[in-house]
C-alpha cells in the first residue's frame, strides 16, 4: 500500500495506529463502518466548517451523527458556523470529500472531537483518501491535532 501524508505524519510523530482498507468507491461513513465490521459510534467523520468571522474549524464526529451547528459555534466561540461548500474542500485541506482526514491538512485549523470518542480505546478516522481508515487512540489524535473534546452532536 502507498503511504498517505496521514500515515507518514503519524510515523514521523511515533504515534501508534492501525489502518484498514476498504472499497474505495464508498464514501458513506455508516457504510464504511459496516464494511469494516466496526461500531458506527467508533468511526468518525471529519467536517470542515466556516464561521461568520470567516475562520475555518474542524469537527470530528461519529459517522451516524449530525453536527449541531449551535453547539459547534459555541465550542468555537463564534456567532455562527456552516459547512463549507464541497468544491472548497480540496483547495482548503488537500483532501477530497469522503477522504478528509483531521491529520495532515494543508493548514492547521482549530479542531474539536465529539466527547464520545473518550468512550473508546481507539477510534477510526480517514487515512487521507477514500478507501483508507486509520485506527488511533483518541487521546493521541487529540494531542497531535491540538483538539478539544466537546459535545457537538
Amino acid at each position: 500500500m502507498e503511504k498517505t501524508n496521514v500515515l507518514r505524519a503519524l510515523d514521523q510523530a511515533h504515534i501508534k495506529y492501525d489502518f484498514h482498507e476498504y472499497d474505495n468507491t464508498e464514501t458513506n461513513g455508516e457504510n464504511v463502518a459496516k464494511l469494516l465490521n466496526e461500531d458506527v459510534n467508533q468511526v468518525f467523520k471529519t467536517l470542515v466548517t466556516i464561521s461568520n468571522t470567516k475562520e475555518h474549524f474542524i469537527f470530528i464526529i461519529p459517522v451516524n451523527e449530525t453536527l449541531n451547528l449551535k453547539k459547534a459555534a459555541k465550542a468555537a466561540k463564534v456567532k455562527s458556523i456552516e459547512m463549507i461548500k464541497q468544491k472548497e474542500l480540496f483547495p482548503l485541506t488537500g483532501y477530497v470529500h469522503g477522504g478528509c482526514s483531521p491529520i495532515g491538512m494543508k493548514k492547521e485549523f482549530k479542531s474539536f472531537i465529539n466527547e464520545t470518542a473518550i468512550l473508546f480505546d481507539t477510534i477510526l478516522v480517514s487515512g487521507g483518501r477514500i478507501g483508507l481508515q486509520i485506527e488511533i487512540n483518541p487521546d493521541d489524535l487529540k494531542e497531535y491535532i491540538k483538539a478539544e473534546y466537546v459535545d457537538i452532536v
